[in-house]
């Protein structure tokens, strides 16, 4: 259990620490995700971005509506079904995606070059190696 609380606490420092330096456009945790997810999986219907991110359509289209405004995101009409809609990535929201992920990698890359020796850094890569493992 404390090796479990570990890895999440500091996981959880982490991933707050890449937010800090690459989220340029501020957006909430729920918009992030929503880019995220249209980046990885394609367009996807608000309903099938809920499930898949475990919220209610309801919280999930204001978090849809919000990037729509930012210009992040636009809504089409289904192909498959005129009478829905699916969400799919603006070049803006790929534009955005890439720097955001371009300047966190480049905060880590740097910190990690400024605190630890090689040594230390090949740990790092070893304990990723084995955290993979983990999730399969």
């Amino acid at each position: 259990m404390d090796t479990a609380r570990a890895v999440r606490v500091t996981l959880g420092r982490l991933r707050r620490r890449l937010r800090e330096n690459y989220d340029r456009a501020e957006l909430t945790a729920s918009q992030l995700g929503v880019l995220t997810r249209l980046d990885r999986e394609g367009p996807a219907t608000v309903s099938d971005l809920a499930a898949a991110e475990g919220v209610r359509p309801q919280s999930m289209a204001m978090a849809v509506g919000a990037v729509i405004e930012r210009g992040f995101v636009r809504r089409d009409p289904d192909p498959d079904d005129g009478r829905r809609q699916v969400a799919s990535l603006t070049p803006a929201g790929r534009e955005l995606l890439a720097t955001s992920r371009a300047a966190g990698q480049g905060w880590l890359a740097g910190v990690l070059a400024e605190r630890l020796t090689g040594e230390e850094r090949a740990r790092v890569v070893e304990a990723m190696e084995l955290l993979e493992k983990v999730i399969g």
